[in-house]
């Protein structure tokens, strides 16, 4: 079953059209990654997703509801969690406080997230909960960003870029986290440059090339297909 579902889905920035008929969908307790070069489309599709793309057309599910022309509030209140790329963390709180803004009621059925369910989950966090989010390495603050996110308790997540401008034993912590994600029953829509990333979390893979979807298919079925990673990945 489908806990996301994205058909058709274009979008602009001003004229310039930047997605063209996206097509994909997320499993319920699936990671499923969405590649592409730097500037292929990733950011914009997960923006257009959760409604901060100015202009967008096509048809979005979530959890049995159409949200394509939902406000960015009203599809964050279903349980539909953005990770942006930039972070956006609160320099000035600490990581406690920071968790605090996130925080929403649990959903029916699921187990809520709490600070220290969260701290089990990134050790460091609950070694500097005092401290303050500007104080914090990148790779810190990226775990804070999952972890406020969580604070919501959604359904699904999507991830933009997490492993980007991380030192490799960080990105291995978080790609740890991830499958533990995974195990919880969270579906996780992540978008990566990184294909060796994307390989240890994920279930099936998208690639997006000048904002339309040229693959689709397990990860098997992209490790099988040399022709497509080196046409739409290759540096």
């Amino acid at each position: 079953m489908s806990v996301l579902s994205v058909a058709d889905l274009d979008a602009w920035y001003g004229p310039a059209q930047i997605l063209d008929h996206v097509a994909l969908d997320l499993g319920r307790g699936e990671v499923v990654a969405l590649l592409g070069r730097n500037g292929a489309g990733k950011s914009t599709t997960f923006r257009a997703l959760v409604g901060l793309v100015p202009r967008r057309s096509g048809r979005i599910g979530f959890e049995g509801q159409e949200i394509g022309r939902m406000a960015t509030h009203e599809i964050a209140r279903l349980g539909l969690g953005f990770v942006p790329e930039d972070r956006r963390i609160f320099t000035d709180l600490t990581v406690e406080e920071n968790l605090e803004v996130g925080r929403r009621p649990a959903r029916a059925g699921l187990t809520p997230w709490t600070p220290e369910r969260l701290y089990a989950l990134f050790p460091n966090l609950g070694e500097m909960r005092r401290r303050p989010g500007g104080r914090m390495s990148g790779g810190e603050q990226q775990m804070l960003t999952i972890a406020r996110t969580l604070m919501g308790n959604p359904s699904a997540v999507l991830l933009d870029e997490p492993s980007e401008g991380l030192a490799p034993r960080i990105v291995e912590d978080m790609a740890a986290a991830i499958v533990r994600l995974k195990q919880e029953g969270l579906s996780i829509l992540v978008s990566e440059q990184n294909l060796h990333f994307a390989r240890l979390i994920s279930d099936r893979a998208y690639i997006i090339e000048r904002g339309r979807i040229r693959f689709g298919g397990t990860m098997a079925e992209l490790e099988a297909r040399p022709d497509i990673r080196d046409a739409y990945l290759a540096v």
